[in-house]
C-alpha cells in the first residue's frame, strides 16, 4: 500500500483591498504544497504572489505545475506607480493606441487585428525585450484589462520581474480623468 503525503496551504489577499469590478482577490488553495518563488510584492499594503509551483508526491511519482500570477492593481495605484517612474506598456492595437494613450507609453500590441478577428502577436516577447529589460518596472495596460492580464502573465513567465497589470485598463484610466494624449494616424 502506497501512502500519499499531501499538505495544503492557502495564500490569499486581505479582504480590505480597494473595491474595483476588475480587481481580483487571488486565492490559491489545493491538495498540494505551494512554494513561493521570487520576491513578494507589496502594493498599498497588500501582498500579492509572484509565481507558484505545486508539487504532489505519491511514492516516487512527482507531478509539478507552475502558475505565473502578475500583480494586478487598481488604476489609481497604477497611476501612482507611473508617477514614481514605472514605464507604461500599452498592449492595445496601434489603432486603439493612436486614438488615445498614456503619455510616454510604449505600444506593443499583444493581439493583432486580422480578417477573422484577433490573433496573438507572435513577436510580442521579442518586441518587448527590444524596449525593456527583464528587471524594469513596467505597468501593462490594454483597453479593459483582459489582454494586459494575458500579456503580463506571459511576461512574468518569461522572467520579467517588475510587471504590474492595470485592472480595468485604459478605459478605467480615462474614466478617472488621468492624463492622456493621442496621435493622428498617418
Amino acid at each position: 500500500m502506497r501512502t500519499l503525503s499531501i499538505s495544503s496551504t492557502a495564500i490569499s489577499l486581505p479582504q480590505n483591498l480597494p473595491k474595483h469590478p476588475n480587481f481580483r482577490r487571488a486565492s490559491m488553495s489545493a491538495k498540494s504544497q505551494f512554494r513561493l518563488h521570487g520576491q513578494r510584492r507589496y502594493v498599498s499594503g497588500c501582498r500579492t504572489p509572484g509565481s507558484f509551483s505545486s508539487t504532489a508526491t505519491a511514492g516516487e511519482n512527482l507531478q509539478s505545475t507552475s502558475v505565473s500570477v502578475p500583480t494586478s492593481v487598481p488604476v489609481r495605484v497604477a497611476h501612482d506607480l507611473y508617477l514614481a517612474g514605472h514605464r507604461y506598456l500599452d498592449v492595445r492595437t496601434s489603432e486603439e493606441f493612436s486614438n488615445g494613450h498614456v503619455p510616454g507609453a510604449v505600444n506593443i500590441p499583444y493581439m493583432n487585428k486580422v480578417v477573422s478577428g484577433m490573433t496573438k502577436n507572435p513577436n510580442f516577447l521579442k518586441e518587448v525585450q527590444q524596449h525593456f529589460g527583464k528587471d524594469d518596472e513596467i505597468i501593462v495596460g490594454c483597453q479593459l484589462g483582459k489582454r494586459s492580464l494575458m500579456a503580463a502573465s506571459e511576461l512574468v513567465s518569461a522572467g520579467f520581474t517588475g510587471i504590474t497589470d492595470i485592472a480595468g485598463g485604459y478605459a478605467a484610466w480615462t474614466q478617472n480623468g488621468l492624463p492622456t494624449e493621442s496621435w493622428p494616424l498617418c
